[in-house]
């Protein structure tokens, strides 16, 4: 099993608007490395926390699993569609989505800041390259977090 961080902007999906669906689809990702992610790394039974970005409670909002592996995204290939990529083809498809289901959400968000200062997440992708909407997280800094977020 791997572990995986997800960033959201709440006005957009946030951890209760997962919630509230069986399953969501975890796409519209224009970002290299993170499609990369999804398409060679990203497995179903993985889990991965959502982090909630651009808000006023920047932080850790809970717990989704992955249910599907990296699949190729349709929306590429809609003329129609907001992401749609004249370069992508169904034979080279550029980009990757997958399925995700709720699992829990914190009490609380946990912080970036307390992130920030915790030594044992020095070393976070979140905190080395903030911006990669998906990204790995270690099994010692995905134990370390859920320890707090009773």
């Amino acid at each position: 099993m791997s572990y995986w961080l997800l960033k959201t902007e709440p006005d957009e999906y946030s951890i209760d608007d997962i919630a509230k669906l069986d399953t969501f689809c975890w796409d519209e990702i224009r970002n290299y490395q993170a499609r990369n992610f999804i398409r060679d790394q990203v497995s179903q039974g993985d889990l991965a926390f959502i982090y909630h970005s651009s808000c006023k409670q920047v932080g850790i909002a809970g717990v989704v699993e992955i249910i599907t592996n990296g699949c190729i995204e349709q929306a590429q290939f809609n003329p129609q569609h907001a992401k749609f990529d004249p370069k992508s083809s169904q034979d080279k498809p550029k980009w990757y989505s997958f399925d995700i289901r709720f699992k829990q959400k914190f009490n609380q968000v946990i912080p970036l800041s307390w992130i920030k200062q915790q030594p044992e997440l020095n070393d976070m992708v979140l905190i080395k390259q903030g911006r990669l909407s998906v990204q790995p997280v270690s099994e010692q800094q995905w134990q370390f977090i859920t320890s707090r977020a009773k």
